[in-house]
């Protein structure tokens, strides 16, 4: 038996023999203060298989992980609901507008979410490196829509989400971009439409992601006690959290009488803090307030287009810069002084994108949506001149300001197929471009795709048979 030249406890001298199947010593170090020193052994035993038994895991992080995996199962089991192959571009980013850029991915649509994978689900899982994830939309409070406008492809749709991510996916497939769109729709009408719910399912989630203080103290009771600085730390988390909650409920309520005792929209117009607006407005309505039965603003655009703008390559179907179409949609609705011949509205894509979403904005659109049905009819008969005899006389009957404003438009539109040869801009193309805008069934159903045939075949023939329909 010896002594430890730095204690008092005796060490155990194992001779070579002993070693391989008796106890190794192992010494540990303790520092308490800075003129005591203890230190402590601790045995270590081997089995003759030579494996050493894993000890118990003293970490409190560790051990409320393994608790916490143990106890609450994962919030939600998602089912894949579909997947497959489409076209993505991402658009926005928390609010952000990104440059459009198309690229093939692998769809996985679940009961909350989409993952966007570059390659097929069980592919990019066995390639996928460590911290690499696929993007993910969480499908809570997200809108889906058509958003032809937004690009030259067919068959493209837009989803917004809570954080302001915007997706456009497409397929030049129809039934299959339609699967697609009917899919998400119902995905995200399932989902609960009260915000508190889904906080509710966060907190459960967070909970299950993060340490709970309340779990720890009821399964972490075998654990000794902690050091002071780890109980203080703790104590200053519980009530850092306390606070902020108390912060966000005072701000809930505020919140709450504010909304509730605001004025209403006509209180405020009837006060004159509220002007009516251009986009947006009637049609009839608008005609009413500016004494006309053609707007103001849709004579201004067609003028600016037709003074600058009938020889530019893709007029009409090239997007102009969106935050300039919203500046000049902002400075029409305030009622401020127009003049389209400034240098700001220089880019002719931003006027003919203003006048597009004009007519996109009506509460109804220019083919009104009583005459959906009678104009799909008229178009589907088989002898051309019958066609042009039923469009003529649906026409007739529209009221005064959808029938002229239709009348000025596609006037101008015959101008911009006359220079098809320099503005590269057919009948067909126009048609493609106001069909969905100006014509569209108030409830949209299974056949949005033969509509959508129709809709632009309608428009194809108020341009090719402008003089006949509107002599």
């Amino acid at each position: 038996m010896q002594k430890s030249p730095n204690s008092d406890i005796p060490v155990e001298t194992l001779n070579p023999t002993r070693q391989g199947t008796g106890a190794v010593q192992m010494r540990i170090k303790n520092a308490n203060s800075h003129h005591d020193r203890l230190s402590q052994s601790k045995s270590m035993i081997l089995t003759d298989a030579g494996k050493v038994t894993e000890p118990i895991s003293r970490h409190r992080r560790n051990h409320s992980q393994h608790v916490l995996k143990d106890v609450i199962p994962p919030l939600e089991q998602l089912m894949v609901e579909k997947e497959g192959y489409l076209q993505k571009a991402k658009i926005a980013d928390g609010g952000k507008k990104l440059r459009k850029n198309w690229s093939t991915s692998w769809i996985v649509l679940s009961s909350r979410k989409i993952e966007f994978y570059k390659e097929s689900k069980q592919q990019a899982l066995s390639n996928m490196k460590t911290g690499n994830k696929p993007e993910s939309v969480d499908l809570y409070g997200a809108h889906i829509e058509w958003a032809k406008e937004k690009s030259s492809r067919k068959n493209v749709f837009q989803i917004t989400t809570l954080s302001g991510n915007e997706f456009l996916l497409q397929s030049d497939i129809d039934f299959i971009i339609l699967d697609w769109f009917h899919a998400i729709k119902n995905a995200i009408d399932r989902l609960p439409k009260d915000p508190s719910s889904h906080s509710r399912n966060l907190e459960l989630f967070k909970i299950q992601r993060s340490s709970s203080t309340e779990l720890l103290s009821h399964y972490d009771s075998d654990i000794k006690e902690q050091k002071p600085e780890h109980r203080k730390s703790l104590m200053f988390r519980l009530h850092h959290s306390a606070s902020d909650t108390s912060d966000k409920n005072r701000v809930k309520s505020r919140l709450k009488k504010f909304i509730t005792r605001r004025p209403s929209l006509k209180t405020l117009q009837e006060k004159g803090l509220i002007k009516d607006q251009i986009f947006g407005s009637h049609l009839h309505t608008l005609c009413e307030r500016e004494n006309s039965t053609v707007p103001r603003f849709v004579k201004q655009c067609i003028e600016a287009v037709e003074k600058r703008g009938l020889d530019v390559d893709g007029i009409y179907r090239v997007s102009g810069n969106l935050a300039t179409i919203q500046k000049l949609r902002f400075i029409v609705n305030q009622e401020e002084k127009l003049n389209l011949d400034d240098s700001q509205w220089e880019d002719i894509h931003v006027v003919t994108g203003a006048l597009k979403m004009f007519f996109r904005d009506l509460p109804e659109p220019l083919f009104p949506y009583s005459f959906f049905e009678q104009f799909v009819e008229a178009i589907k008969k088989q002898d051309n001149n019958t066609r042009i005899e039923a469009i003529k006389s649906l026409v007739q009957k529209l009221p005064p300001p959808n029938r002229d404003t239709m009348k000025v438009l596609f006037g101008h539109l015959t101008k911009i197929v006359a220079r098809a040869s320099k503005n590269l801009m057919s009948t067909h193309s126009l048609g493609i471009v106001f069909g969905p805008t100006l014509l569209r069934a108030e409830n949209e159903t299974g056949n949005m795709a033969v509509h959508m045939v129709y809709q632009n075949q309608i428009a194809e023939l108020m341009l090719s048979a402008y003089d006949q329909i509107f002599s």
